[in-house]
């Protein structure tokens, strides 16, 4: 094979790597692994490559766009999570210059990062081999979301436990002894840790924990539907409050308390978690939790372009506060 001929393409093809790699060790990116660099080394000296001005202008290109990969469930598009995910990514991809690919995944087929810098997985719910192989590729990688802390890899996420102690604890404040909790999907880390923080804030204010007050549910509207309904048929020590692991749950809620005669806040206190514009227009201004879900986008983007530029070497491992906003949907027991 003459060496004018050889391709980036053959050098990744010997090495065992995807051309970004190949693109990353010409050009001296710090993110490849030893072990990947010591293949494009051996590969390039085998096949005698001499790189040209292309395959560097394609290096250079990689800095100009972030893959977005966010897991495809049902009713993505009117999630407020993916939606203030993808405004945040968004915005921030404009006001550095950056371009945007997005992926919706189910998490089975290999993901094709030939043409971006780096990578922002939104969670990581059935698409962790995903991640895992990427990660291999030396690919730099930013998980939005969830707490990684068996990988080797960036992560911005909400301190979703710290959230559900401080919504345990306003209930409380307010004189709330018996709170029961729709929890989210428990095969996320978002509904277990909000779970956790809510029995963890129990325990706080040495409050009993019982089954009786827990209804697992899935963030559907369904679900907060039939938790309440569970929570109603109690003959005694009824709830009087209720955390609702997300604020549509929380909205569906106070709908079937209003349908079943009882008045919000009265009769029973409602507080959600997200801060979910749907909130505010209901038939009373929802209480929740925030959660800083456009600022977790935006600075993903921000530390993700730093790393792929080279202007940050050291790993992004960082947790956002959440914020109580209090509104219309709680109060004393039969204020």
């Amino acid at each position: 094979m003459s060496a004018k001929k050889i391709s980036i393409e053959d050098v990744a093809q010997r090495a065992g790597v995807s051309i970004t790699t190949v693109s990353r060790v010409i050009n001296n990116f710090p993110t490849v692994s030893k072990k990947n660099r010591a293949k494009v080394e051996e590969a390039i000296a085998h096949l005698n490559f001499k790189p040209n001005v292309s395959a560097q202008r394609l290096a250079r290109g990689l800095n100009t766009a972030v893959g977005l990969v966010m897991p495809g469930y049902p009713g993505i598009f009117h999630s407020f999570y993916a939606i203030e995910i993808i405004r945040g990514i968004g915005h921030a991809c404009e006001t550095l210059h950056l371009d945007l690919v997005f992926h919706i995944t189910n998490g089975m087929n290999p993901l094709n990062t030939s043409n971006v810098g780096g990578v922002i997985f939104a969670d990581i719910i059935e698409n962790r081999k995903q991640l895992e192989s990427i990660l291999s590729e030396g690919i730099p990688c930013m998980v939005i979301n969830n707490i990684v802390d068996d990988l080797k890899v960036n992560f911005i996420a909400v301190d979703n436990f710290k959230g559900a102690e401080m919504a345990v604890d306003y209930l409380f404040g307010l004189g709330h002894t018996k709170i029961a909790t729709v929890t989210g999907s428990l095969q996320t880390q978002g509904g277990v840790h909000r779970f956790d923080g809510y029995k963890s804030g129990l325990k706080q204010k040495g409050l009993i924990f019982t089954e009786d007050y827990v209804y697992e549910g899935d963030y559907s509207r369904r679900s907060a539907r039939i938790g309440l309904e569970k929570f109603l048929s109690l003959k005694e020590d009824r709830p009087t409050a209720i955390f609702a692991a997300s604020d549509d749950m929380a909205s569906e809620i106070i709908n079937v308390a209003l349908e079943q005669g009882l008045k919000v806040p009265k009769d029973l206190s409602v507080i959600g978690f997200d801060d979910n514009p749907i909130g505010l227009y209901g038939s009373v201004s929802l209480t929740t939790i925030r959660q800083p879900l456009f600022k977790m986008a935006e600075e993903a983007v921000k530390q993700l372009n730093a790393i792929v530029s080279g202007r940050r070497h050291s790993p992004v491992k960082q947790v956002l506060a959440p914020e109580l906003v209090v509104r219309e949907s709680c109060a004393s027991p039969g204020a």
